[in-house]
């Protein structure tokens, strides 16, 4: 072990220890730096404290457990891969799934258990990814920007006010010199000369190295600033992990509706004719009634009252009442101009099914 070295360092910490108290109850001096270091200094706190606001809150939203964040945060300091856990649409889709298998596919509610479960499955793949690449186009490189840039600039500053504090304390030496030089004797050990000269020569070696490290910390926070374009990349590529995944979450969704619409219909026709009174219910009134068969006039095939036509749906439309039918998107009916009753509706009818619906719902289909 150096002895000498270690009283040195031991002297320069108490050194500091007294010129950082003296400062604070006011009668020592201290070095101010100027107003464009402090303004990136504050810039650069800032930007500090909002990203890490930033992380926690995109965390929160792409992890809401918070055990879950805990492990991950453990898994990356020990650098091994993530565990591959499944998300709660995918719990949720496997019970759905099970319940369907034991309530059997042949039945109504079991095969749309099935088809249900299928499709939160297919969501919770959706949504793995999704975490997955915001975590690395966003939480990983943002994480990456606190761990190294604003850490070494916070090193370097500690380091920065430790020069300040040994040239604050070289400047008392010297004033303390000047002073004894003033008041000095004979009788004195030591030339007070000497002690002014010493003091000169420290005074000078703590300007140069505290220019030198403020020039350092100085070109750190300027840095933080232009920083900001990657920021602004990583954000890029955090919306577009989102708007992927509700565009695919949207998609399944969408073919999980038909599913249970073309569903409900097989189901209805395999009940077979309703009763009598219900099909009453069901049909148009009598003055709508309109004969099936076509009439065409002239050569442009255009059609008269009361011939029925095919037409696409170009939009889903749920019935109001027992009279009108509901329309699913891009199915095809059949359907006539007129309605009697009601200028703004049209008869339509999909197999044994006869109601009104809206006349805009509708697309003509030339034959």
């Amino acid at each position: 072990m150096d002895l000498k070295k270690l009283a040195g360092q031991a002297g320069q910490f108490l050194t500091r220890a007294v010129q950082y108290t003296e400062e604070k109850i006011g009668s020592a001096e201290k070095t101010e730096l100027d107003g464009h270091f402090e303004s990136l200094s504050l810039q650069a706190e800032s930007a500090k404290q909002w990203t890490e606001k930033l992380l926690t809150g995109a965390e929160s939203v792409l992890i809401p457990n918070p055990g879950n964040r805990v492990e991950d945060m453990i898994f990356e300091k020990i650098e091994k891969r993530r565990p591959n856990r499944l998300s709660n649409l995918e719990y949720l889709g496997l019970d759905m799934v099970q319940a369907g298998n034991e309530f059997g596919s042949g039945t109504a509610y079991g095969s749309a258990l099935l088809k249900v479960g299928g499709a939160e499955q297919r969501l919770g793949l959706v949504e793995r990814e999704y975490i997955s690449n915001a975590v690395q186009g966003f939480i990983q490189p943002m994480r990456k920007f606190l761990d190294t840039e604003m850490k070494t600039i916070t090193r370097e500053k500690r380091l920065l006010e430790t020069k300040r504090l040994d040239l604050d304390a070289c400047k008392s030496r010297l004033r303390k010199a000047r002073s004894l030089d003033g008041h000095s004797s004979q009788k004195d050990a030591v030339d007070p000369k000497v002690l002014v000269a010493q003091a000169e020569a420290d005074l000078r070696k703590a300007q140069a190295d505290f220019d030198r490290q403020a020039e350092i910390t100085k070109l750190l926070l300027e840095g933080v600033r232009s920083s900001q374009a990657a920021h602004l990349r990583h954000l890029n590529e955090l919306v577009e992990a989102q708007a992927q995944y509700y565009e695919q979450s949207h998609k399944v969704m969408v073919e999980l509706q038909k599913d249970l619409a073309s569903l409900s219909l097989s189901t209805e026709d395999a009940a077979g004719p309703l009763p009598t009174a219900k099909v009453a219910a069901r049909a148009s009134p009598p003055e709508t009634n309109v004969s099936p068969t076509a009439k065409e006039n002239g050569p442009k095939g255009t059609v008269e009252e009361g011939t029925w036509r095919r037409a696409k749906v170009v939009c889903d439309y749920d019935a109001t009442n027992r009279d009108e039918l509901s329309l699913m998107m891009n199915e095809v009916v059949m359907y006539c101009e007129h309605d009697r009753q009601s200028p703004d509706f049209v008869v339509a009818k999909r197999g044994s099914q006869t109601g009104r619906v809206p006349g805009a719902y509708l697309e003509p289909l030339d034959d």
